[in-house]
């Protein structure tokens, strides 16, 4: 019997360490699953986009094969089966999807659907989360391999094919020169971008409309039109942001570019003075290449704290210019997928991934141009090209974590308007306790296409937003984006329109009050709705 305590205690001491070598070989399998490289596109599963559930019985939509036809006429990549977008929770029963390599190939497919009684949409990185790039039982034209690059170097002009990425066609003008406007982020298609007119780092160019020289378009009917701002200017101005509804964009011609140099700085701010920083130093400096701003989605400082990334121009003739290196990947791309995924673990990991961004960031940061001679009177200047920080494919979003994905929102405010906005999203983000994952400000100028997300000078704001991928997952986030939708609106805002479909036509109307003229475009130039999406038969039918 005297043994007994040392036994208990021997027995205790086993426990704990049983214990920690436990939580230890948890923690190392936990951050493994978090940092890994995803094996395959990601597939949530089929959730109802609409209360019909239209894009989700996949039984229906594949009880008969396509029909037969030639192999000259159709270039068969999938027959029946199904399709998903970025979101994950998308997916859909198909026709077919088409590999498109040729313009013959497009008219094929038209005309085959046309007889066939089909719809057709059009994909390509399928980045919007809405079912933009396909509809149930539809045939969808897969544009990924249509993507031809011309240079014209002499008059800073690229004309590219639709399926062309901004990855690919950066790797083809550096080290001379560089897109204008784009997206953050180059995984996007040309054709993708048209059709959503999107805007990225450049705050002064605007969105890519801006850039657009013509462009060529094939119809319904399987005609080709040039459009540009003077050319068929109705036309142009619907297919750009015309979400694919008016004909399937060929290739366009883009105005490019000098690959500047610039040098990186950080700001760290309060939101509130945030207004009146960017008139004073931001709105009117033109040596300033690129800016945007993220906000803190730490617990601590939700949507208060600000970083403002600035790329400033640089000129080295005086130091007798420099050597640009080759574009690279991202480097870390673990760590920041690993760092992301934590983050979406509660107010600890969200407090340090912030922390991570203010602190440790900063000093990964690659620097990667380096005057010829040493004559620089800023010793501390980190300096890199303008491609770079537009070179970032974002592969550390993937990931293979189950049922769970990461959804974009994106809101356009009045710039007099913005802290009034932030401030009743810091309110809904609370109260919804929305795991809110990255929050980004961008600068967007007033744009005159058709759709127009900004009819007048706005900030965007980017939200990017994990949920789960069960029933009461969709349901709260369909609460979130209706009551930000309702927000936005009230101050005179607007939404983007490639993200789910959580909002009602009366939301989308009260957004987007020349949406039934849009609609009734539709039908002058596409009589037959051969072009359509997830999203206009959900909308299209309603408001017109």
């Amino acid at each position: 019997m005297g043994n007994m305590p040392n036994i208990r205690l021997t027995r205790r001491k086993a426990l704990l360490a049983g214990l920690l070598v436990s939580g230890t070989s948890y923690a190392a399998l936990k951050s493994a699953e978090l940092a890994a490289n995803p094996t395959a596109e990601k597939d949530c599963g089929c959730t109802p986009i609409d209360s019909t559930a239209q894009s989700c019985d996949v039984t229906t939509a594949n009880s008969a094969a396509p029909a037969p036809v030639p192999a000259s006429a159709l270039a068969w990549r999938q027959q029946g089966g199904t399709i998903n977008d970025a979101s994950c929770v998308n997916r859909t029963a198909v026709h077919g999807i088409v590999q498109v390599k040729t313009e013959d190939d497009i008219r094929n497919a038209l005309r085959y659907a046309s007889e066939q009684k089909r719809r057709v949409s059009v994909a390509a990185v399928r980045h919007s989360m809405g079912g933009h790039a396909f509809h149930r039982d539809g045939v969808v034209l897969d544009m990924m391999q249509f993507n031809k690059v011309s240079l014209d170097a002499p008059n800073k002009l690229i004309t590219v094919q639709s399926g062309a990425t901004w990855h690919n066609i950066q790797n083809i003008i550096h080290p001379k020169f560089a897109i204008k406007a784009m997206q953050s982020s180059d995984i996007f298609s040309v054709g993708g971008s048209i059709s959503v007119n999107a805007h990225g780092m450049d705050h002064q160019i605007g969105a890519i409309g801006r850039t657009i020289r013509s462009m060529r378009v094939m119809l319904a009917d399987g005609s080709i039109k040039t459009l540009s701002h003077t050319e068929n200017a109705e036309l142009f101005r619907l297919v750009l942001g015309g979400y694919g509804l008016f004909g399937i964009v060929l290739d366009a011609v883009l105005e490019i570019t000098d690959n500047l140099i610039y040098n990186t700085q950080r700001r760290y701010i309060d939101i509130a003075t945030f207004p009146d920083f960017f008139k004073r130093e931001v709105a009117d400096n033109k040596k300033l290449g690129l800016f945007y701003g993220h906000l803190s989605t730490s617990p601590g400082s939700l949507l208060r704290e600000m970083i403002l990334y600035l790329y400033e121009e640089v000129d080295l003739a005086a130091a007798g210019g420099a050597d640009i290196p080759p574009l690279h990947e991202v480097s870390s791309e673990q760590l920041r997928r690993f760092t992301l995924n934590f983050a979406k673990l509660g107010s600890v990991p969200a407090r340090l991934k912030w922390f991570a961004e203010k602190n440790i960031e900063p000093r990964m940061e690659s620097c990667t141009i380096k005057p010829r001679s040493q004559a620089m009177t800023d010793g501390e200047a980190c300096l890199v090209s303008r491609n770079e920080p537009m070179h970032d494919s974002v592969n550390y979003l993937r990931n293979d974590l189950k049922g769970e994905t990461d959804i974009l929102h994106e809101y356009f405010i009045p710039r007099d308007r913005l802290l009034a906005f932030v401030d009743g999203l810091r309110e809904v983000v609370t109260r919804q306790s929305v795991n809110l994952l990255n929050a980004s400000v961008r600068v967007v100028h007033q744009e005159d296409n058709f759709l127009t997300y900004a009819p007048q000078d706005a900030f965007s704001i980017v939200l990017y937003i994990n949920q789960q991928t069960d029933a009461a997952g969709h349901a709260k986030m369909r609460a979130v984006t209706s009551e930000l939708i309702d927000l936005a609106t009230r101050l005179g805002g607007r939404f983007f329109l490639p993200y789910q479909l959580h909002y009602s036509p009366q939301q989308l109307e009260a957004a987007y009050p020349q949406i039934r003229q849009f609609f009734a475009a539709k039908q002058k130039y596409d009589p037959q709705g051969l072009l359509t999406n997830t999203w206009y038969e959900k909308y299209g039918g309603v408001l017109r």
